[in-house]
């Protein structure tokens, strides 16, 4: 039996009504990751940062972590970078003479490099075991040794280059900061925000941090103004001169935004942190595979109409050599037979 264009048409205009109806609106291809309710973070200012290095110790010894020698001189704690044995460290830019500080031309500066706590991180959405998670309430991306399968895709995925992998142990682990959380849940503060000196690496609620930055991209350079030191709440602070701040809160917007946020005097490129679209990766990525995956139902509406008329007709009941003929059939052979007689 023949397939009747009608059924056809009938079986493939239902198959895309049916999709239509089924495939969800183009907003709900993927929310915007909100910042959580008690969000935690870092405000990192580089025009009070000396260069002591007393984040990097404090945190070496909140986290159990064992000095690292990066230089010819084999100095006990002189690392180059990020490693799976430095969770947190100061950067120097140098340019020229290097003779100011905060200052482009012929000056230097320093920045602190850690995990930045991504609203929508891509380390999370990119570990297929969920071994990275983000806090709901503080916001906090923290890492589950025991579930890791050691796929290295958070390396991978994070445009900031901040999860490291321990090549050189047996049962290596993805090692990265967890904003001191075990120091938290204690009711205390991230390790490097509790010693330094200066305010540099200052702690609190990622809002309150974000209104302290607009409060110094205000501020008149060359006046005085008074900085809270270690925390927002602390009731401590130090008074110092303004710098010519760069007019931008680095990490408030990039990516989604970050929970550990920057300000500087230099331009931030200058210290490796990139330019960015304020879409995450992961919302981008989500979008494309989005449309992909929907540019796909309606051809697969149609193949999978055709295969059910296809089924359709060839379950249909074909006549057999021993079953009576047709009727019609019938009538015919008789009259053949009459006119052989």
């Amino acid at each position: 039996m023949k397939m009747k264009r009608r059924d056809l048409l009938k079986g493939m205009a239902g198959g895309l009504a049916l999709a239509v109806l089924d495939a969800p609106g183009e907003s709900e291809a993927r929310t915007i990751q909100a910042l959580p309710p008690e969000a935690l973070g870092i405000l990192y200012d580089s025009t009070l940062c000396v260069g002591c290095n007393a984040c990097m110790a404090a945190c070496k010894e909140a986290n159990h972590m064992p000095a690292e020698s990066g230089s010819a001189e084999q100095i006990w704690d002189n690392p180059v970078d990020l490693s799976a044995k430095t969770l947190t460290f100061i950067k120097k830019y140098e340019h020229g003479s290097a003779a100011r500080k905060d200052v482009e031309t012929d000056g230097y500066a320093f920045i602190k490099r850690q995990c930045l706590h991504c609203i929508d991180p891509s380390c999370v959405t990119a570990c297929p075991v969920s071994a990275l998670t983000k806090d709901k309430e503080n916001g906090i991306v923290s890492y589950d040794k025991d579930i890791c399968i050691g796929c290295r895709y958070c390396q991978i995925a994070c445009p900031y280059h901040i999860p490291k992998f321990e090549w050189d142990v047996a049962y290596p682990e993805i090692v990265k900061c967890q904003l001191c959380s075990h120091l938290i849940e204690q009711g205390g503060i991230s390790a490097c925000c509790s010693v330094c000196p200066t305010g540099a690496s200052l702690f609190g609620r990622v809002e309150d941090l974000i209104e302290e930055a607009r409060r110094r991209l205000q501020m008149a350079p060359g006046k005085t103004y008074a900085f809270p030191v270690s925390s927002m709440d602390s009731g401590k602070s130090h008074t110092f001169t303004a710098p010519k701040y760069i007019r931008h809160i680095y990490g408030q917007e990039e990516l989604g935004g970050t929970q550990v946020m920057y300000l500087s005097a230099v331009p931030f490129e200058k210290f490796g942190l990139d330019s960015f679209p304020k879409e995450s990766f992961v919302s981008m990525s989500s979008g494309i595979q989005y449309a992909i995956y929907k540019g796909m139902v309606y051809p697969l509406v149609v193949l999978a109409a055709l295969m059910f008329m296809v089924k359709k007709n060839k379950n249909v009941e074909t006549p057999d050599a021993n079953s009576p003929a047709p009727r019609q059939d019938q009538d015919l052979l008789s009259q053949r037979g009459d006119d052989h007689e």
